[in-house]
């Protein structure tokens, strides 16, 4: 398969809201990151969640392919064997023929994934540990259509998975939501006009919350407590309807949400304040494509790009002292002081503690050209998922 010619990179112009524009530059060090050319081009990556209990890193990741003749659901292993031998690159444990592009994915627990799929159908499939297969455990067609189920051609894409098991919940094209059992056949909640616009990306809020962003810049909270089939609550961009691409929560302060969109920015909202976002911050040069807070370190946030950039936001140390530019082992970063970002958001996203006043930005990949389409943060790991038909993994985020 010849390699794609790299797209031309829109470069839009922004007008950044209560923040200045953040530059990275730089990298990780080489040594720490593994890579795999798996000749597909990957849309999707996500680590198996690891136990309750679990100390040591994660080691299963799984990545789902787009824009391929034979999409493909796979999973690999890294890290040291049970002989202590430590393996350099992922290694392939196995993989599954996917009906259409992966256009989301999440681990429903430890042997299950969900995958939304470009033809609008989802499928959770199991991954059969004692002897390394994948199989179909479930499947809902059509979950998503543009008019009706039964029409042959009539699918919608499913652009957004998110699961609280044993809970999913999905999002389409059709801007249409489904609330999905994994061991029940029929959706138990269906709201078929959610949104008139494209629904990008679906995150859970509560156990009975969620919120959507749409094509037109809104975020949506939806309580399923409610019958009625209306968002609780709206909040949008101001000026032009940016697309919003990506959403992720806050772990501890549920009321902390990023977003990613079309122009590349970075959107922090409080939800409990106003309909706007309380800082957009410059970032990519093209489409923000994934946007993720660390699960247990969200003081880091990590945001992948079109423009093959993945960007570390670290605002985890007092970096007062530190020289305005640092290189140091190949990385590069750049630091944001208060004045050139909104105060309430500093203060909201670090726990209020004024000593903290500045922000740090890395790109973690540093020569890439192009789409960085997907990551995931666990622990000590990060792996991402690109256009140039590779995966990598990062097994020393904190180094």
């Amino acid at each position: 398969m010849p390699a794609p010619s790299p797209p031309s990179r829109p470069s839009p112009a922004r007008q950044p809201m209560g923040g200045g524009a953040a530059g990275a530059r730089g990298g990780a060090a080489m040594e720490e990151v593994s890579a795999r050319f798996v000749a597909q081009k990957i849309s999707k990556a996500r680590w198996r969640p690891l136990p309750a209990a679990a100390l040591q890193p994660p080691d299963i990741f799984a990545t789902g392919s787009w824009d391929n003749e034979d999409n493909r659901l796979a999973l690999w292993a890294v890290g040291e064997l049970g002989s202590g031998e430590y393996l350099g690159e992922p290694q392939l444990l196995c993989d599954i023929g996917h009906d259409g592009d992966v256009m989301d994915m999440q681990f429903l627990d430890q042997e299950r994934i969900v995958v939304g799929s470009s033809t609008g159908s989802v499928t959770v499939f199991r991954h059969h540990q004692n002897n390394q297969t994948l199989s179909v455990n479930q499947r809902w067609e059509k979950a998503h259509y543009h008019v009706d189920q039964d029409t042959s051609c009539g699918g919608a894409a499913c652009t957004g998975v998110i699961c609280n098991n044993p809970e999913i919940v999905t999002v389409g094209e059709d801007g249409r939501i489904n609330l999905f059992r994994a061991d029940q056949k029929d959706a138990v909640r269906t709201i078929d006009n959610a949104d008139s616009s494209t629904l990008h990306a679906v995150t859970f809020l509560g156990t009975t919350e969620i919120l959507t962003v749409n094509s037109i810049g809104q975020l949506k909270i939806w309580d399923f407590r409610q019958q009625r089939n209306e968002p609780s609550q709206i909040f949008s961009l101001t000026g032009e309807r940016v697309p919003l691409h990506c959403v992720d929560r806050h772990p501890n302060q549920q009321h902390i949400v990023a977003t990613g969109g079309q122009d590349g920015m970075l959107s922090i909202w409080d939800i409990r304040q106003g309909t706007m976002p309380v800082s957009l911050l410059n970032a990519h040069e093209a489409e923000m494509w994934e946007v993720h807070f660390h699960p247990s370190n969200p003081d880091h946030l990590f945001t992948c790009s079109e423009d093959g950039s993945l960007w570390h936001w670290d605002t985890s140390t007092d970096i007062s002292e530190k020289p305005s530019f640092l290189h140091q082992g190949g990385r590069s970063t750049t630091y944001l002081s208060h004045n050139t970002i909104n105060q309430s958001v500093v203060c909201a996203w670090l726990n209020n503690d004024p000593t903290k006043d500045r922000m740090e930005i890395t790109n973690l990949v540093p020569n890439q050209t192009l789409s960085v389409n997907s990551l995931d943060v666990l622990g000590p790991c990060l792996v991402y998922g690109t256009d140039a038909e590779a995966i990598y993994v990062n097994r020393q985020l904190f180094s």
